[in-house]
């Protein structure tokens, strides 16, 4: 009887094992600077921040991007409801941003610093 339980036992462990081998491990996002090219040929340069369960993008000086169906990358906006999505303003570095895309930002966007 007693081999039937230390048999049980260890199959037991050796299931649990198994399972908890193929759970990702928590990976931080690359934290270096990522140059991207935007689909009319200008390059933004952007930050990847997270995890494999909850990540985004900003740009270098910390507004939230995210891409729209296009694979344009656009300044995120927040819903009512909490769900981000992407706007119409394509995002731009911060010394190619025209002064009403600041003002725009300043109203809408979402600072991730």
């Amino acid at each position: 009887m007693k081999k039937y339980i230390l048999l049980s036992f260890l199959i037991s462990l050796l299931v649990i094992g198994i399972s908890r081998a193929q759970e990702p491990a928590r990976v931080p996002a690359y934290r270096g600077v990522i140059e991207r090219v935007q689909p009319d040929g200008d390059t933004l340069h952007i930050y990847l921040r997270g995890d494999e369960r909850y990540h985004y993008s900003m740009t270098v000086d910390g507004w939230q991007i995210t891409e729209n169906e296009q694979g344009t990358l656009c300044y995120a906006l927040q819903q009512k409801d909490g769900t981000i999505i992407a706007s119409k303003k394509q995002a731009h570095d911060a010394d190619k941003r025209k002064r009403c895309e600041k003002r725009w930002l300043k109203r809408k966007g979402i600072k991730k610093e």
